[in-house]
C-alpha cells in the first residue's frame, strides 16, 4: 500500500484547454481526469501522506468523508504503474 503518493517518473499532471479537463500523461499514453482526480493528483508530491491529502480535499469540499475515495484512486493508479511511494 501506498503511503506517499508521487507520480512516477515521466508521469505529469496537465491542463488541456482543448478537451478542457486534466490529463495525467506518461510515456505509453494518456488518462483523462475528471475535477476530483486532478485535485488528488497535484497533492500527490511524495511527502504528504494519503491521510493527509484526504484532509486537505475533505476540507475543501466541505467535510466530505473522501479517504476511501483518495485510497482507493491511488491504489488504481499504483497498479497501473503511474504512482509511486515516495518513502521508497
Amino acid at each position: 500500500m501506498i503511503d506517499r503518493p508521487l507520480l512516477r517518473t515521466g508521469a505529469r499532471l496537465q491542463w488541456e484547454p482543448t478537451r478542457t479537463r486534466y490529463m495525467l500523461l506518461y510515456p505509453e499514453g494518456a488518462l483523462m481526469l475528471n475535477e476530483t482526480a486532478a485535485a488528488v493528483l497535484e497533492l500527490c508530491d511524495g511527502a504528504r501522506r494519503v491521510a493527509v491529502i484526504a484532509g486537505v480535499l475533505s476540507e475543501r469540499y466541505g467535510g466530505a468523508d473522501v479517504e476511501t475515495d483518495v485510497r482507493g484512486l491511488v491504489a488504481r493508479l499504483a497498479g497501473l504503474g503511474l504512482v509511486v511511494d515516495g518513502d521508497a
